[in-house]
């Protein structure tokens, strides 16, 4: 056993102490998409736009309903190129979400340990800030709905500098 005494810090390992928790303006929004019942596999839904350099907020959620209790299909949440500047990462945020289970508010991110994480360094391969817009989009993966749509929902919540 060991005593500890650790400082918090956001997930870009900074120091918060600093920031006097005055760090940036909280921004976000709220969309809803309908998932029919005949989707198929590589079906996607854009959900809104992030500034590339915008902390995404660990109290982001995605609500789900039951969409397809019989196939095996999945939705991943990923953040897609506006700019021209970096490649499509279709699961950056989250993946394997299974459409035949329904889900209230669950996290818009996988990783607890990512919660706060700049917008850019989700996407696989970048390494430095490209400036400008990512957006948000959800695809299906892996099989086609086979029984029922439903509702798609998610609230994202960013912090921007």
């Amino acid at each position: 056993m060991a005593v500890e005494n650790l400082v918090a810090v956001g997930a870009s390992a900074t120091d918060n102490r600093y920031s006097h928790g005055m760090g940036g303006d909280i921004k976000g929004f709220s969309r809803t998409v309908e998932i029919s019942a005949s989707a198929t596999n590589a079906s996607t839904y854009d959900l809104g736009y992030i500034p590339t350099n915008a902390k995404i907020l660990g109290i982001s959620s995605y609500s789900i309903d039951d969409c397809s209790t019989e196939s095996t299909a999945t939705l991943d949440f990923g953040l897609f190129d506006v700019d021209g500047n970096i490649t499509d990462d279709d699961d950056a945020l989250n993946d394997g979400i299974v459409l035949g289970t329904a889900a209230t508010r669950q996290p818009l991110i996988k990783n607890i340990a990512d919660y706060g994480r700049v917008a850019w360094d989700f996407v696989n391969g970048v390494t430095s800030d490209p400036k400008g817009w990512l957006l948000l989009r959800a695809t299906i993966q892996d099989a086609a709905i086979s029984a029922t749509g439903g509702t798609l929902t998610v609230e994202v919540f960013y912090q921007v500098p």
